[in-house]
C-alpha cells in the first residue's frame, strides 16, 4: 500500500489531528486533566521505570476509561516527549482539548462573526500566561492566538495559574503569529496593539469588525514585525506616574471591557 503523500487529504487530515494535540506532563497535572470530563486523551505516556503508586493507578484507570492508548517508554524517550525530564515524573499525556484548535479552522467557522481575540506575542512568564488564559476563558474573549514558539510553554505552572481553565479555554494554535494575523486581517479583522502612546483609550474603542488585541513581551512589548501588521493602537490611561500594567492585568481589562 502506498504511503500518503504530504499533500494528500489523508496526510493533511492526520497532520491536522496531531497538530491539535497538547502534551502535558507531571502526575498531578495529568490526573487533573483526565478528571475533567470534557478532556479527550489520545495517548498516555509512562516511564517503564515508574514504581507502583496510587496516583499512577488512578491515571491509568481514567485513561483507559477514556479509551486512550497507553505506551511505556525508556526514561530518555519519555523526556523527549515531555521536553522536561526534571519535572515530568514519568508521566505525559497527549490531549485534545475542548477549545484547542488550529487558527485557520476558527477563521473558517467564524468568518462572518464579530469575534474578539487576544494574540500573544512573546509572553514569557508562565504565571502571566496562565492568568491571561483564565481571564480570557472567564471574560468576553472568543479565542487566544498562541504561537507554538516564542511564548511560555503550557506546563504545570501555567495550568496552575490558569486554575485549570486551560483545559477548556479557546486556544488557537498557530506556527507563526505574523502569518496568522495577516490571514485574519485579510478576512476583515482589525489588529490592535496596546500602546501608551496611542490617542484612543481602550474603553472608547468600539471596532465594528472582528478585533484582535495583541499583547506583547513583558519587557519589550509587541515585536516590530507584529507592530507593522497592526492597523489600530489603543491605550489604557495611567495615573500617578505609572507607565504600564502587567500583561495579565491588561488581558483582564480587555476581557471584561
Amino acid at each position: 500500500m502506498n504511503k500518503p503523500t504530504e499533500d494528500s487529504p489523508a496526510y493533511l487530515e492526520k497532520k491536522r489531528f496531531f497538530d491539535s494535540l497538547m502534551t502535558v506532563y507531571g502526575r498531578k497535572t495529568v490526573l487533573e486533566a483526565l478528571q475533567d470530563p470534557a478532556t479527550f486523551i489520545y495517548r498516555l505516556h509512562l516511564a517503564s521505570s515508574n514504581k507502583s503508586a496510587a496516583i499512577l493507578d488512578e491515571i491509568i484507570s481514567l485513561a483507559q476509561a477514556k479509551g486512550a492508548e497507553i505506551v511505556y517508554h525508556e526514561r530518555q524517550a519519555l523526556s523527549r516527549i515531555s521536553k522536561n525530564a526534571s519535572q515530568d515524573q514519568g508521566v505525559a499525556a497527549d490531549l485534545q482539548l475542548r477549545g484547542y484548535q488550529l487558527y485557520d479552522q476558527f477563521l473558517t467557522e467564524n468568518n462572518n462573526k464579530n469575534y474578539t481575540l487576544l494574540a500573544l506575542d512573546g509572553v514569557q512568564n508562565p504565571q502571566n500566561l496562565g492568568m491571561i488564559i483564565r481571564s480570557a476563558c472567564a471574560g468576553n474573549i472568543d479565542g487566544i492566538l498562541l504561537p507554538q514558539k516564542g511564548n511560555a510553554q503550557i506546563d504545570p505552572l501555567v495550568i496552575k495559574a490558569s486554575a485549570g481553565t486551560v483545559f477548556r479555554a479557546p486556544l488557537l494554535r498557530c506556527k507563526d503569529l505574523a502569518q496568522a494575523l495577516a490571514d485574519f486581517k485579510q478576512s476583515g479583522a482589525v489588529v490592535c496593539a496596546l500602546s501608551s502612546h496611542a490617542s484612543t483609550e481602550l474603553k472608547k474603542f468600539t471596532p465594528n469588525a472582528p478585533c484582535i488585541y495583541v499583547l506583547g513581551n513583558e519587557s519589550d512589548g509587541v515585536s516590530r514585525e507584529v507592530t507593522q501588521l497592526c492597523n489600530e493602537n489603543v491605550c489604557i490611561p495611567m495615573n500617578n506616574g505609572v507607565e504600564s500594567l502587567n500583561v495579565a492585568v491588561t488581558a483582564a481589562l480587555i476581557a471584561f471591557r
